[in-house]
């Protein structure tokens, strides 16, 4: 993967759409939280027109869905994009699709969980974007995860984050890379299509919720079966939120399995980073140079690449 262009930073007064590229809203008045933080920050937001269709499970039909998101990327006046919330239902806009993307004028893109497809199909644009809460779980975070967004958005900076380093050998010093955010549920269903950025070099960075550890397990020997891993350099391991075995189901816990499918890599690996979901939900910015350390357990970002 090269390195992501990023787009220009934003400011109070700049013009944001909210669409819905994925699940219908289940929480009207969380989302409205994170709606009126964005806008009593001065940001003018509005919402892409068919946001609130509704088709089942989904926000509407993929060419409403799609509609939105296209619609908004070609807008001259649109500075950035936010997404309403995950669910599912993302993958399935870009299914015979090209992203109508110009690289020479990119924005904001904001999301995570089923807003992964979206992140990877952006990143083999080469283009950056963030992974970071939807307007349903942005109200719900604490102050640090706001400033975090808002000063890597607004300015371009952004801190390190500290979590727990594994020891997974002498060799694994280290390591530096593009970061490659992702719901591990939704880029294993992104392996090996149009949509899976290149892989060489990249620090992954994984969380996932409500998946018991077996499935996980199922998911990680994807992985390494289809020689997914093999080049990358590190890997940085948020939150995997309800991930708990059922009560009285023989099972290894989800740090065990994580260890049993990833410590014998040989490349630095750090967990319990605060991002993912039902808690804070720190932004990770795609595509830009991170460096990784499984001494200390810190990422920390270098730069645009």
């Amino acid at each position: 993967m090269q390195p992501c262009v990023l787009p220009p930073t934003l400011k109070p007064g700049s013009r944001l759409v909210a669409i819905a590229p994925s699940g219908a809203v289940r929480d009207p008045v969380a989302f409205q939280r994170g709606l009126d933080l964005w806008r009593s920050r001065g940001y003018e937001v509005t919402l892409a027109p068919g946001w609130d269709e509704g088709y089942g499970y989904l926000a509407g039909t993929d060419a409403g869905r799609r509609n939105q998101l296209t619609t908004a990327l070609n807008d001259p006046n649109c500075d950035g994009i936010l997404c309403i919330r995950g669910g599912w239902g993302a993958a399935r806009l870009l299914e015979n699709w090209q992203m109508p993307i110009d690289i020479n004028s990119p924005k904001w893109l904001v999301g995570f969980s089923d807003i992964t497809s979206l992140l990877w199909g952006l990143a083999c644009e080469g283009i950056s974007s963030v992974h970071g809460p939807v307007l349903s779980t942005l109200g719900d975070e604490p102050q640090s995860s706001h400033d975090r967004l808002f000063n890597w958005l607004e300015n371009h900076e952004i801190d390190s984050l500290q979590g727990t380093g594994w020891d997974t050998g002498s060799t694994a010093g280290p390591a530096t890379g593009l970061l490659l955010p992702a719901n591990l549920t939704v880029a294993t269903h992104l392996l090996n299509t149009p949509y899976q950025p290149d892989l060489d070099g990249i620090i992954l960075a994984l969380e996932d919720v409500g998946e018991a550890p077996y499935r996980l397990d199922r998911m990680l020997t994807h992985w390494r079966m289809t020689g997914a891993l093999d080049k990358v350099r590190g890997i940085a391991l948020g939150r995997f939120s309800s991930c708990e075995a059922p009560e009285g189901y023989p099972s290894l816990t989800v740090e065990e399995m994580l260890r049993d499918r990833l410590e014998d890599l040989g490349i630095p690996i750090v967990a319990d980073l605060p991002f993912g979901h039902e808690g804070e939900n720190a932004a990770l910015p795609v595509g830009v140079m991170v460096r990784l350390d499984g001494s200390t357990g810190t990422l920390d970002f270098i730069g645009e690449g």
